[in-house]
């Protein structure tokens, strides 16, 4: 996901857009600018791959000015190049652009059939045209904005400045998120969220779908999708700027693998009540008890989370649960009826592919559900329940604390259902308070290992391929665990149900293929540990995480053991999550691959 930052201030900005560009690095990129207005001229300086090549730019040619805007850029239409990188500019304006222009191709043939000359590959630099030849036929930023949003398909959050208005910009939102930030003494900011503001206010307005702005020294004007103006509430972000720094450990991932104990706390406290010995949810305006059937749907990491809850809600409350990836859902055409509830789940509350879906379903009439991290998002204020995640900002693209977050806010979801459908004794749900309410005590005990999983991490980086294993909820933590290891370390990795390791996958089975097998002693322990004695017995290099009575009883042989502290199922796979984290962390390390911001990979995809 692409990140803007705008600033209409009292000094040369350049600096400070650049140290927001900095707070937006979490998101991934692959190139970044940055423009000013100064002395009646709009004035660039764009670099691609990492912002420190800006940062030269911008330290051998500085930029003055004090209206400008800012962008990191991850390509979708053209190449990561100088040309591509926004900010886009003509002679009067000049613009940077999240998301995609699905209709560019016509719109860039009528410009170009009219003389225009284009100097990128992007689909942004359509709109920078459009915007332009309005100005240049007498309009005024307004009145250009009003005649060129209606002609953009897609998705877009967007900050234009004009060469002949130094204090004033343009923001427009339509599928991917803006906000507005108040500052003192005349100073107005735009950014892609509340984040890229922390240094700079705490004093936000969050514009709504369809809605643009126009800002000055004197405050902001918004409008609504029809052009009427409207006043959106000025909050208090919460956002700061200390969150996106590393301290002292070496990347944001092993930061944030390390920061789960307390973000776990802080989200069970939100749904624990440790007194009435009772999980609760959010106040709604429906009743879970009517709910007959649950859809769980997301992409990534957070559809392992759906895969984990349906266990945990079937299960529990013995209700029906389907887990759709959120980029296939709408395209199957799904039934969907009146007793049906659809739960999405997000990190950023923005996921073009999941919001899409959940909208879809609010259109068929479903009651919707959101497991979000960022409760000011789209999903949290467009679903019927908001169940938000306290993970906070999370920098690293490979997501660690938030998928624990997320799984500790569905086993309470699982809880509540059970409850509401008559499943669950006050007896029982006492003992799921007590399991929860050890969560970040065992996860303290996790982390212990760290060193060892470090030891073993440099076998692990010369595979080929990486073969995971895990049955019942530990399957999800397996496909959990691939994803990690092939987003950092760009090792292939397979996550897979044990018991279908004879149907095919054993064939890849030799002394150079290491198997990581999750398997906490318990009821399905017995059948893991024999497909893991399959594996052995053709050669496979096994890396065995269980606690003390699993380890024990597996056997010898193994290439490497992590030791996990004896927990009861329902919260193993929080707990098992963070040796699964460490052992991608450490390969990845030990490779040297760039562990906050792999190749290709975007913090929050904002385009189907």
């Amino acid at each position: 996901m692409c990140g803007i930052i705008g600033i209409i201030g009292q000094r040369d900005i350049a600096p400070d857009l650049f140290d927001g560009l900095k707070r937006l690095e979490y998101r991934g990129y692959d190139s970044a600018g940055i423009c000013t207005l100064h002395d009646g001229d709009l004035k660039r300086r764009r670099a691609e791959g990492k912002l420190r090549n800006l940062g030269e730019k911008l330290q051998a040619d500085p930029l003055p000015g004090q209206l400008g805007i800012a962008h990191t850029r991850w390509a979708t239409h053209g190449a990561p190049t100088v040309d591509n990188a926004h900010p886009h500019a003509t002679d009067h304006v000049a613009l940077v652009h999240n998301g995609i222009i699905e209709n560019f191709k016509p719109l860039r043939e009528e410009l170009v059939a009219e003389g225009r000359t284009f100097l990128s590959e992007t689909d942004s630099e359509v709109v920078t045209h459009l915007i332009s030849r309005e100005v240049e036929n007498g309009a005024s930023p307004e009145e250009a904005l009003k005649a060129v949003l209606p002609r953009l398909r897609g998705a877009f959050a967007l900050a234009i400045i004009f060469k002949s208005h130094p204090d004033m910009m343009i923001g427009a939102r339509l599928g991917s998120p803006l906000v507005v930030g108040h500052g003192e003494d005349g100073e107005m900011y735009l950014g892609s969220d509340a984040l890229a503001l922390a240094g700079l206010t705490q004093k936000i307005c969050y514009l709504e779908e369809g809605d643009w702005t126009v800002v000055t020294r004197d405050g902001a004007t918004v409008y609504d999708k029809d052009n009427q103006q409207v006043e959106r509430e000025v909050s208090t972000s919460g956002a700061s700027a200390a969150s996106v720094e590393k301290g002292n450990y070496r990347h944001f991932m092993l930061k944030e693998i390390y920061e789960q104990p307390i973000v776990v706390a802080q989200t069970l406290q939100s749904y624990l009540r440790p007194l009435e010995e009772q999980v609760a949810l959010p106040d709604m305006e429906f009743d879970l008890s009517t709910v007959k059937r649950v859809t769980i749907v997301a992409c990534g990491t957070s559809s392992y989370v759906g895969m984990v809850g349906k266990y945990w809600i079937e299960q529990l409350a013995r209700v029906s649960v389907e887990v759709d990836v959120a980029s296939e859902y709408r395209y199957r055409d799904p039934v969907i009826e009146d007793d049906h509830l659809a739960l999405f789940i997000s990190q950023s509350g923005e996921t073009a592919d999941t919001l899409a879906a959940l909208r879809h379903c609010k259109d068929a009439g479903a009651t919707t559900a959101g497991i979000i991290n960022v409760p000011t998002s789209t999903m949290a204020r467009e679903a019927d329940l908001l169940m938000p995640t306290h993970a906070g900002p999370e920098i690293g693209v490979a997501s660690t604390k938030a998928f624990t977050c997320q799984l500790a806010v569905m086993a309470a979801f699982a809880t509540n259902l059970a409850r509401a459908k008559g499943r669950l004794t006050p007896e029982a749900e006492k003992d799921i308070v007590h399991h929860l309410s050890e969560v970040p005590a065992a996860m303290q005990q996790a982390l212990e290992h760290d060193e060892e999983i470090e030891a073993m991490a440099g076998t692990i980086a010369k595979a080929r391929d990486v073969l995971y294993l895990g049955r019942g909820p530990d399957y999800p933590l397996a496909l959990e665990g691939a994803l990690k290891l092939k987003e950092i370390s760009y090792i292939h990795a397979e996550g897979y149900a044990s018991g279908e390791m004879k149907h095919g996958p054993i064939a890849l089975i030799d002394e150079n293929v290491p198997l990581i097998v999750i398997a906490p002693s318990g009821p399905l322990f017995e059948k893991t540990v024999s497909n893991m004695h399959e594996a052995q017995a053709r050669g496979a290099l096994v890396v065995l995480i269980s606690d003390a009575e699993g380890l024990k009883e597996a056997g010898d042989g193994l290439l490497a053991t992590i030791e996990m502290p004896k927990v009861h199922p329902l919260i193993a796979p929080l707990v098992y999550a963070i040796p699964v984290q460490l052992l991608a962390y450490h390969v990845a390390v030990a490779k040297g691959t760039d562990v906050d911001q792999p190749r290709n990979l975007a913090k929050s995809v904002t385009v189907e």
